[in-house]
């Protein structure tokens, strides 16, 4: 038998730590991250309603962004946090009745998350520097587009509530156990939609634009008053508001006026008519103008705001915008925009002259 040396027995443990730590590097460097499953509280223990079912994944295809940013391509979802909502899916079945489809929990990436490093490059910023003249376009690779206004995903109160969904939980009912359908693919989620049309299965692409009719900006307007108001549907004119309508509700809304560059305004309530209230007899709400409807609201000097319909005509959370009358006001009359839905003021219009609603 050889006699083992203490330099021998040096060796071994020396080649025996290093094949270990060898080992360790290659363990934690191949491993895939796996992310940790939720473990439905099926006996409802604790508080939270919304984890009591399996979760399901969604399929997700690859997403590219382009259009008026100077780094457009694809999204790197692994670099994202994920977001939770919350949503009854209704869609239109006829003019007077709509369609439950369910009660979900969607977890996903945030539409504000996903544009938040993309650099703006509108093509009108010669003329109209503020950036609430946006929105984008979302596809699928069936052809299905959708409109959201720039002010949807970064300007509303509550951020992160328009989503691409990758998991889905039934929401299911303690007493009836109704198991509504699961959605088979990864799915665009607006969770302040009413009737969820805006809800198209499988994106793949989003388009950021900006509002290409153009409009004479006069900065500094004395007066910045406008008599008549026309209301415009594509090029076809409606009528020329001078007057709120009889008939319409008057609200008053209670803020906190705050504006992206100026700060706080005023703390003044705004009293008016619903807009939505107004528009609800010259546009025809369907699943055609809920998906691909814009609103177009114009200041006499030429500063302009971008919406959806659907943000106006078809919310959940009455969050609504106002058509404030103020005839006597010289700086801002005969009529302003109040969006109670924005945390900022700046899609507030005054002076307004124009309403255009358009599809794209």
């Amino acid at each position: 038998m050889k006699k083992i040396t203490p330099f021998l027995v040096f060796m071994l443990l020396l080649q025996t730590l290093f094949g270990q730590q060898k080992q360790k590097t290659v363990n934690t460097t191949t491993l895939p991250e796996i992310e940790p499953r939720i473990i439905p509280d099926k006996s409802d223990k604790n508080n939270n309603f919304y984890d009591n079912e399996e979760s399901y994944a969604l399929p997700v295809k690859d997403l590219y962004i382009e259009g008026e940013i100077e780094n457009p391509g694809k999204v790197d979802f692994s670099k994202l946090p994920k977001h939770t909502v919350i949503v009854k899916e209704t869609l239109l079945s006829g003019d007077t009745s709509n369609r439950f489809v369910g009660a979900y929990r969607y977890d996903g990436y945030s539409l504000f998350d996903i544009l938040c490093n993309r650099v703006l490059k509108k093509k009108n910023v010669t003329e109209f520097r503020p950036i609430i003249d946006l929105y984008v376009v979302i596809e699928n690779e069936k052809g299905e587009k959708v409109v959201m206004s720039w002010g949807e995903i970064y300007y509303p109160n509550f951020l992160h509530n328009s989503i691409i969904a990758t998991t889905v939980m039934r929401i299911v009912p303690s007493k009836t156990k109704d198991l509504w359908p699961l959605p088979t693919q990864s799915k665009l989620i607006l969770a302040n939609d009413l009737i969820t049309e805006r809800n198209i299965s499988s994106p793949v692409k989003i388009t950021v634009c900006s509002y290409s009719r153009a409009y004479k900006v006069v900065k500094d307007m004395s007066p910045l008053f406008s008599e008549e108001v026309k209301v415009i549907n594509g090029e076809k004119s409606l009528e020329a508001m001078t007057v709120i309508p009889a008939g319409l509700q008057k609200e008053t809304l209670h803020t906190v006026f705050y504006g992206k560059g100026r700060g706080i305004h005023s703390t003044q309530p705004f009293t008016g008519v619903y807009l939505k209230n107004y528009l609800a007899s010259k546009i025809k709400v369907d699943r055609n103008s809920l998906q691909k409807g814009l609103v177009i609201l114009a200041g006499i000097d030429g500063y302009r705001s971008v919406y959806t319909l659907s943000e106006i005509m078809n919310r959940n959370d009455q969050a609504e915008i106002l058509i404030v009358p103020c005839p006597e006001d010289q700086n801002g009359g005969k009529f302003r925009i109040f969006p109670s839905c924005d945390f900022f003021s700046d899609r507030a219009v005054k002076g307004l002259s124009e309403i255009r609603i358009e599809m794209k």
